[in-house]
């Protein structure tokens, strides 16, 4: 039996349309969107640590459909 909720990363190889069929396939609609930064340790040229955003990483919130 399937979970009624699961979560769906989408991939750094894979487009958000990509990541949609996927949850589809697996007989999932989407009901939420999150999204995070991927922050970087970066070292200034004083010396000190810095964060830089590198990406955003996006995760969809799937139900199951009946």
């Amino acid at each position: 039996m399937k979970k009624k909720k699961k979560q769906f990363e989408v991939l750094e190889n894979e487009t958000v349309d990509e990541c949609l069929d996927r949850m589809k396939k697996e007989g999932y609609v989407p009901v939420a969107k999150r999204e995070k930064p991927i922050f970087q340790e970066v070292v200034d040229e004083k010396g000190e640590i810095q964060y830089k955003p590198v990406r955003q990483k996006i995760i969809f919130e799937g139900r199951l459909l009946d």
